[in-house]
C-alpha cells in the first residue's frame, strides 16, 4: 500500500485525515510542531488501525525541520507516495494591529508549510513518475475573511500553487489538488462563544460544522484512481458556505 504523509496530523483535520488513510491501509507518517504528548495519542489510536505509522515533531515551515523530517521518512519507508500538507497556523486580529513578525509568521505557517515538503518530495515523485500531493487550504482562500486578513492571503498562495504545481507535474503522472474547508469541529474554533458559533452555523446551508473525518474522505478519494483525472483544483468542502 501507499506511504501517507499528512502534516499537522496529531488533532483536528489532519488526524481526521491520517485515521481515513490508515482505515485502507496504508502506511502512515504522523507530525507535530511540538506538542509531542497529542502526537503520541494520536499515534496510539493510528496503531490500533494499522502497525505501520511513525510520528514525526518538526516544524515544517523550517526547511531544516521539514528535510530531516523526509530523510526519516526515507530511512523508515523509502518513499513518499501521499502527501497531505495539513499544517497551518492562525491569527484571528485586524491587518493593521498586526506586527512584520506576525504577518511573516502567519506567511510561514500557511504557506512555507505546502510548499517546504511538497520541494523535498517532488524529485522522487518525478523519477517514480507517479504521487499524489494534497493541500489542505481555506474557504477564506477562495473569499477572503475579515480579521484574517494575511490567513486568507497565505491560503490564496497555496490554491494559486496547487494550481501551477499541478501544470507542472502532470506529464510526469503526479497529481495536485487543495481542498479549500469550511468550518469544522476543530481546536481552531473553539475561540468562538457558543452564541458566535451559533450564529456561523445559521450561516451555513446545510446548518452544521464539518466533521474532520469528511475531509478525509474527500483526500482519499483524491489520491485514488476513481480521481486519477482530478488534478489542479481547489475542491471546497464547507457544507455550501460559500
Amino acid at each position: 500500500m501507499a506511504v501517507v504523509v499528512i502534516t499537522g496530523s496529531s488533532r483536528g483535520i489532519g488526524f481526521g485525515i491520517a485515521r481515513q488513510f490508515a482505515q485502507e491501509g496504508n502506511s502512515i507518517v504522523l507530525n507535530c510542531k511540538q506538542d509531542t504528548a497529542q502526537l503520541n495519542i494520536a499515534l496510539e489510536e493510528i496503531k490500533s488501525i494499522t502497525p505501520n505509522v511513525i510520528g514525526i515533531c518538526a516544524d515544517v515551515s523550517d526547511y531544516a525541520q521539514a528535510e530531516n523530517m523526509y530523510l526519516q521518512i526515507k530511512e523508515r519507508f523509502g518513499k513518499v507516495d501521499v502527501l497531505v500538507n495539513n499544517a497551518g497556523s492562525e491569527y484571528f486580529g485586524l491587518f493593521h494591529q498586526m506586527s512584520p513578525d506576525e504577518i511573516n509568521s502567519v506567511i510561514a505557517g500557511n504557506l512555507s508549510v505546502v510548499t517546504n515538503l511538497t520541494h523535498l518530495v517532488v524529485p522522487e515523485m518525478i523519477k517514480k513518475k507517479s504521487g499524489n500531493i494534497i493541500n489542505v487550504s481555506s474557504v477564506w482562500g477562495v473569499a477572503g475573511a475579515s480579521c484574517e486578513v494575511v490567513y486568507s492571503a497565505a491560503k490564496a498562495g497555496v490554491n494559486g500553487f496547487t494550481k501551477a504545481l499541478a501544470k507542472e507535474l502532470a506529464p510526469c503522472g503526479i497529481r495536485v489538488n487543495a481542498i479549500a474547508c469550511g468550518a469544522f469541529e476543530t481546536r481552531m474554533n473553539e475561540r468562538l462563544t457558543p452564541d458566535e458559533k451559533q450564529t456561523f452555523q445559521n450561516e451555513i446551508p446545510l446548518g452544521r460544522f464539518g466533521n474532520p473525518a469528511e475531509v478525509g474522505e474527500l483526500a482519499v478519494f483524491l489520491t485514488s484512481n476513481k480521481a486519477k483525472y482530478i488534478t489542479g483544483q481547489v475542491i471546497p468542502i464547507d457544507g455550501g458556505l460559500l
